[in-house]
């Protein structure tokens, strides 16, 4: 039977020409947003009868495997009886360095040739190579004309240097088809509504919907989501996650399932920053022999890795990197477009800034989302859809380099922007974006990109970073809407500008809505109403809530009403203090004590420091390195001679993600409501949503500060066996409105006096 292969022809033709180095200053970062637009300008110069963005496909058989080729041609002019595919690219460097063109740009051109020849029976055909220089908008092309016979000889050529990598991709497809329909479920038993679970994303996946799952802690929320998402054979699935602990329960998950029989091909991408073999992540070839020739060795890379490895983490990533000298960040990167299944933080999807551009639209209709803590997203995609930029940098950078004029007039033409909305500045809040500052930042943008790609000298921290920052605010220009509003705030010696995003739901489902299905999953999508409105869910979304797996007598929840408000915090310490001695005292063991800020965890620890409990007392520092994280959780043994109290920050590094069984946690104490402090960014989006009908102080305060309650009591009960204590001091719990929005397995509680 013969095998059958689709691929477009931009991955193909990368794959086998592209060659070089890794180099950060020559990557015109723009170029889906100002090449974008110079692409469309050329276009619109097409004469009548010309066609532009026009689809391409057919097939052509190489070493027993039949290639299904597909893509996109920039445009195709007919000129007397000539007929001319263009290929358009835009790039950063001068045109007078430009002597021939790219081979990879050329095979592109080519390939889409051969398709357009083949389906209108031509027997020669040109293709355009045109590159249009980002700052001058200025143009430089190429022509060459070719015969049909010339072009199939070009496409077979590529095709076999493809097919070594062809056989490992169907191979491994192969065994992970055959793995599949045998595959059960990797524990003896279900635990109590992990099968209901694991039956609604079944039927999510299968039926291409998408599903919000409120699943409380103890459900076994990993297994229960990528067991029945890889059963339904859907094809490619995204494991995304805000946290490197539950990426680690989701490699744990898969290697259970591998043990089981299951054969497929995995990756977890790890941060540039963290992956990095150098000292400082500096992606130039000058620096960094991992960047050096990446692109010579790359391939050879890829196949030897997915020959030999299935659950590909971080350790097997840098072991092959090494081997292979390439890129760890990089590798891991090219090979998340060639696995299965692919384990990320959330900004590899949703965040404009890094996403995975390369991923095809039809290769989104197969891929499933499964996003795991999927509270945090409201939080983090106001985070990725707003932007910032400040003056000063902008002065800074034009007093370092004085020498560069076409630099320096866009850096002037910024910062006179900047002054006119400082002058204009009637409030400091507007819902029109600023037009003229988006230009003027769009013309730094072109400058620094002619800068990078050109000089041979260092450019400074500073310098990379505002030009990173410019980007970021120009893509976030592209997408600003109705739910953004663009804040000015004034000191006396800076001027700063924020795109803010005050409701993520629209741009969450436009990204989820261009895959096969997602499932939206969190102990905590509580009230589940808010997080289903702000992750974007629609009417016909399915909804899932289980109660929780264990019982309420295996929490002892206490409620004592004591005032935690800023204006009583003094007059009330040594209360909150003394309660807490006194849970401690009443159910001895070790404890974690949450606070809303680090300055009111510290006047705690130090008054209790002063009490002789025969206990022993640790503090959450700011910035936490992964060491001083895990020394931190260390002393959290269940044999220790003397049991630890630690202390805490609501929604910080210790109130989700970490599980400590049986006796390394007895306690769990939860110093006020979370409330976010009261600042302009939380006034705006109470605002917001009062001006909507609903209740603006609940959306901006109340939920997100239970949230963080909710995630850090989830650390208490983590299986079938555990007890514990939970104590929540604040008189507000004992209003209707916390009253009603309590869980349920807390519901069970004593009024401590």
């Amino acid at each position: 039977m013969m095998k059958i292969v689709k691929i477009s022809i931009r991955e193909l033709v990368e794959f086998v020409y592209k060659e070089g180095s890794i180099d950060a200053r020559f990557q015109a970062r723009s170029s889906m947003t100002i090449g974008t637009k110079l692409h469309q300008k050329l276009q619109k110069e097409y004469k009548e009868g010309d066609e532009k963005e026009v689809f391409l496909k057919g097939e052509r058989e190489v070493e027993d495997i039949l290639y299904q080729l597909e893509g996109r041609c920039d445009g195709i002019h007919y000129e007397n009886e000539e007929v001319i595919v263009e290929e358009i690219k835009s790039t950063a460097r001068r045109l007078s360095q430009m002597e021939e063109g790219s081979r990879v740009h050329w095979a592109q051109g080519e390939c889409y040739a051969y398709l357009l020849a083949k389906e209108k029976q031509l027997t020669h055909i040109s293709v355009q190579l045109t590159y249009i220089e980002v700052e001058s908008e200025e143009t430089k092309s190429f022509i060459r004309t070719y015969t049909l016979e010339e072009l199939e000889h070009m496409v077979d050529e590529t095709l076999a240097a493809y097919s070594p990598f062809a056989y490992v991709i169907l191979a491994n497809q192969d065994s992970r088809l055959k793995s599949i329909p045998d595959l059960g479920f990797p524990y003896p038993v279900y635990r109590k509504g992990q099968k209901k679970l694991a039956g609604a994303v079944y039927k999510t996946v299968a039926e291409s919907k998408s599903l919000y799952a409120n699943a409380p802690t103890g459900t076994g929320k990993t297994i229960s989501t990528l067991f029945p998402t890889i059963k339904a054979m859907s094809g490619k699935w995204f494991y995304v996650t805000a946290k490197t602990i539950t990426r680690t329960v989701a490699e744990e998950a898969l290697l259970l399932l591998e043990r089981k029989g299951l054969s497929q091909r995995t990756i977890t991408i790890t941060a540039k920053d963290k992956i990095c073999f150098k000292e400082e992540t500096i992606c130039q070839k000058e620096y960094c022999e991992f960047a050096n020739g990446y692109y010579d060795r790359i391939n050879g890379a890829l196949l030897d890795i997915l020959t030999h490895e299935t659950t590909i983490t971080r350790p097997i990533v840098e072991s092959y990197a090494r081997k292979h000298k390439v890129c760890p960040f990089e590798y891991s990167i090219d090979l998340s477009y060639l696995v299965d299944g692919v384990i990320c933080d959330y900004n590899y999807i949703f965040d404009p800034k890094v996403s995975l551009k390369r991923m095809s639209g039809e290769s989104k209709k197969k891929t499933t989302l499964l996003i795991d803590e999927a509270h945090n997203l409201v939080g983090r995609g106001r985070e990725m859809y707003s932007a910032i930029l400040k003056k000063s940098a902008f002065l800074e950078i034009k007093r370092m380099y004085p020498e560069q004029s076409a630099l320096k007039q866009s850096l002037t033409t910024v910062n006179k922007q900047f002054l006119r909305l400082k002058k204009e500045q009637e409030g400091d809040m507007r819902i029109e974006l600023d037009a003229q500052l988006v230009d003027a930042v769009e013309g730094f943008v072109k400058a620094a990109e002619k800068c990078l790609g050109e000089a041979d000298g260092d450019w400074s921290e500073g310098f990379l970073q505002l030009y990173f920052d410019a980007l970021s605010f120009m893509r976030i220009a592209n997408i600003y809407s109705d739910e953004h509003r663009f804040v000015i705030t004034q000191s006396s010696n800076e001027l700063e500008v924020k795109l803010f995003c005050i409701d993520p739901s629209k741009l969450i489902k436009h990204i989820t809505k261009s895959f096969q299905s997602s499932v939206f999953f969190s102990a905590t999508l509580h009230p589940f109403s808010y997080y289903f409105q702000q992750l974007g869910g629609s009417e016909g979304d399915y909804r899932f809530l289980i109660p929780s797996p264990f019982e309420r007598e295996q929490w002892q929840v206490g409620i004592h009403p004591i005032s935690t408000r800023f204006k009583d915090r003094n007059r009330t310490l040594s209360s909150i203090t003394r309660s807490i001695t006194e849970a401690f005292n009443e159910y001895r063991g070790n404890y974690l004590v949450f606070f809303s800020s680090y300055i009111y965890m510290q006047e705690a620890f130090e008054e209790m420091e002063q009490e002789s409990m025969n206990a022993d007392f640790i503090i959450q520092e700011p910035n936490m390195k992964e060491a001083a994280r895990e020394e931190f959780l260390n002393h959290y043994q269940g044999d220790r001679e003397r049991p630890v109290i630690g202390f805490a920050v609501l929604g910080g590094i210790f109130s989700e993600g970490i599980d400590l069984k049986g006796d390394r946690l007895k306690g769990v104490i939860v110093v006020g409501v979370g409330l976010p402090q009261p600042n302009r960014q939380q006034e705006i989006i109470k605002d917001y949503f009062n001006e909507r009908g609903l209740n603006g102080f609940d959306y901006a305060y109340v939920y997100p500060g239970l949230n963080k309650v909710f995630q850090s009591g989830g650390r208490l009960i983590r299986s079938e066996e555990d007890t514990g204590v939970i104590r929540l001091i604040d008189d507000r719990y004992l209003s209707p409105k916390y009253q009603s929005l309590l869980l349920e397995e807390w519901m069970d509680y004593q009024i401590i006096t």
